[in-house]
């Protein structure tokens, strides 16, 4: 049987065709499972008892499972879910003032191996399921108190997601859909690490969530050293095809930067990150280097942060210091993977 949860509109759409189904029937169930949140079929009661029987027969209503929940002191919470298939991942609820966001995972562990991602030390597992990775959205709702639901999401989590093409974009478009998760695309940002070809393909799938760009480096060599994905594409490969991703007015690309002390932290950074992003529509994110066993980066002083902040800022960027959160559970941007370790 197939998990009815993130499976793709599109299909089911062209399963009610074959089954003699009428398409309007399509955005009632899609209604019953992500609006009003039903976990069995029999409860869709504006639905005939024979279209109930055959979802029934083929699809089943399941989410991960959550198997521990951590708090920290600053409210940021990370939730460990187990798999079917005894695999675990992470995902990390971050309150703030306004929103309350969702930080979701792709993928089981990742294969770009950055130096600074504790994800990165597992190496590849496997890729989620659509199911997987909206079902994350939807366990942590479900477990949230109606003034605490998600408002936002982050795909920053365990894993590159466009390394998990299809998954992702079918689940994104739940996400997006009306008549399914129906979140603002405004309030979805996707993180990549830079796989060109891949985001090239997403620049025509015609959904316009933010973009945001692990960027954290200035020079090929730098980033070859702590981001090997650079060697296949490369700054200039990179920020080219940029240049065509496809922005709604008024929105910008956010380029995030793990600054790394002795790295690539040094005025002379700086200056030339100016120069790479000049005339980008975008933001910058500075994220000082959060610490985890085993590593031998180190993070900068909050000197050198706030200088290589002001520097952009006099050059007329947008440059926000992220702030750090769940630093204490280990839920920091990089730290994901600390809990699969240890249950691994």
């Amino acid at each position: 049987m197939i998990n009815i949860i993130g499976y793709s509109e599109a299909k089911l759409a062209l399963l009610f065709t074959e089954w003699g189904e009428k398409s309007f029937h399509v955005h009632q169930v899609l209604n019953w499972i992500y609006h009003r949140g039903v976990e069995d079929f029999s409860e869709m009661t504006n639905i005939s008892k024979s279209l109930r029987a055959k979802l029934d027969d083929y699809f089943f209503i399941g989410f991960p499972r959550i198997e521990k929940k951590t708090v920290s002191k600053d409210g940021t919470t990370k939730y460990l879910f187990c798999l079917d298939d005894d695999s675990r991942i992470e995902s990390v609820w971050i309150p703030d003032t306004g929103r309350k966001t969702l930080c979701i995972s792709t993928q089981v562990g990742c294969r770009l191996a950055c130096t600074f991602c504790l994800t990165g030390t597992l190496g590849l597992k496997r890729n989620l399921t659509s199911a997987e990775f909206v079902g994350q959205y939807m366990a942590v709702n479900r477990a949230l108190p109606e003034e605490d639901r998600i408002t936002n999401v982050v795909i920053m989590g365990m894993g590159e997601p466009l390394d998990n093409y299809e998954p992702v974009v079918d689940g994104l478009r739940l996400m997006v859909s009306p008549e399914a998760m129906a979140i603002g695309n405004r309030r979805i940002t996707l993180s990549t690490s830079g796989l060109v070809d891949k985001l090239e393909q997403f620049q025509g799938e015609d959904i316009h969530v933010n973009l945001a760009v692990s960027l954290n480096a200035t020079e090929d060599s730098t980033r070859d050293r702590i981001m090997p994905i650079n060697k296949k594409y490369p700054i200039r490969v990179l920020l080219d095809a940029l240049r065509k991703h496809p922005l709604k007015k008024s929105r910008r690309i956010t380029f995030e930067y793990v600054l790394l002390k002795g790295v690539n932290d040094t005025h002379a950074d700086a200056v030339r990150l100016a120069k790479l992003l000049k005339g980008f529509p975008c933001k910058i994110n500075l994220i000082a280097f959060n610490d985890f066993e085993g590593v031998d980066c180190q993070s900068p002083s909050r000197e050198t942060v706030l200088d290589f902040q002001n520097y952009l800022i006099s050059k007329n960027y947008t440059a926000f210091i992220r702030k750090p959160r769940g630093e204490d559970i280990l839920g920091a941007c990089g730290q994901l993977a600390a809990e699969t370790l240890a249950v691994s």
